[in-house]
């Protein structure tokens, strides 16, 4: 299969007259109780990654939790089991605030029982409009992928790592690099939107185009990282940047803030928050572009 390889694309200029409703909104689906901590990170990367109004939709129980973490987005408590996962009936409830936004990020930190995995493909079923960014537990609820979700009326971003990526396409987990890229690419043009297959160099397709990440290091191998590169993403897409662009640049970005924390502090102390740490200093490097 022939393909485009492409480089980063620019960072929008912020416009003189703009506020934060032309910065798009993105609304957050993550966290369960125990795992809170994945809303934070998804939300509060969002927020240093441009977004104008950011809404993090989590479970009554840890929502609490969550908007006392940060003062920037707005949290919204949705109803919940008794385990502090989503309800079953939550679901007509976060799409009706998906309504809303230009951008739905969901899955990490939700769990993995039947009730969440059910609430996760009934969400997705049903949006329509805004792009969805969907990240470790969204992603295992649609593994393997099929092709009731082709058939649908908006983008999704796929963000798997190499595990996540195998349970999606039911084949073993690639070898080489080489693999890598031709799995992803293939798996990019059947389900028609933008995957990003995490790891050393990740790859970014949307079957048609592909991207090969230079930026990184070992020390983001630590827990959180993903849920602060789906915010990042989800932030850029909001900003107006179509979804391929905006994951290329999401993780470059992401791994930016990697690369300066890591000179920094080391790779072996770093962490998610340190990723959040370091974006400024990754974007003000991309706006001495403008």
């Amino acid at each position: 299969m022939s393909v485009t390889v492409r480089n980063v694309p620019p960072l929008p200029r912020r416009a003189p007259d703009g506020h934060k409703g032309t910065y798009g909104k993105v609304l957050v689906v993550a966290g369960s109780r125990g795992m809170s901590g994945a809303a934070v990170l998804c939300g509060r990367a969002a927020l240093r990654s441009g977004a104008g109004v950011v809404q993090v939709a989590c479970p009554a129980d840890v929502q609490p939790v969550v908007a006392t973490a940060y003062p920037g987005y707005t949290t919204l408590a949705i109803r919940q089991h008794a385990d502090g996962t989503f309800g079953d009936s939550a679901a007509g409830e976060v799409i009706e605030l998906a309504r809303a936004a230009d951008v739905v990020a969901i899955g990490p930190g939700l769990g993995r029982d039947d009730a969440t995995v059910t609430f996760v493909r009934r969400v997705l079923a049903d949006l329509s409009g805004a792009t969805v960014v969907l990240d470790a537990d969204g992603l295992f609820a649609l593994s393997p992928f099929r092709d009731d979700f082709t058939k649908r009326t908006t983008t999704f971003v796929l963000t798997p790592h190499p595990g996540e990526f195998a349970r999606l396409t039911g084949k073993p987990v690639p070898g080489t690099d080489r693999e890598r890229e031709d799995q992803a690419v293939d798996f990019a043009s059947r389900f028609g939107g933008v995957l990003l297959l995490k790891g050393a160099g990740t790859v970014v397709t949307d079957g048609v185009n592909v991207y090969r990440n230079t930026t990184g290091n070992p020390g983001m191998a630590t827990g959180g990282s993903g849920d602060v590169l789906s915010g990042i993403i989800a932030a850029l897409i909001g900003q107006g940047l179509g979804a391929f662009d905006a994951t290329v640049l999401g993780a470059w970005v992401h791994g930016r803030a990697g690369d300066l924390g890591a000179a920094v502090l080391g790779q072996t102390a770093l962490n998610a928050t340190d990723l959040l740490d370091y974006l400024p200093a990754a974007f003000k490097e991309l706006e001495t572009h403008w």
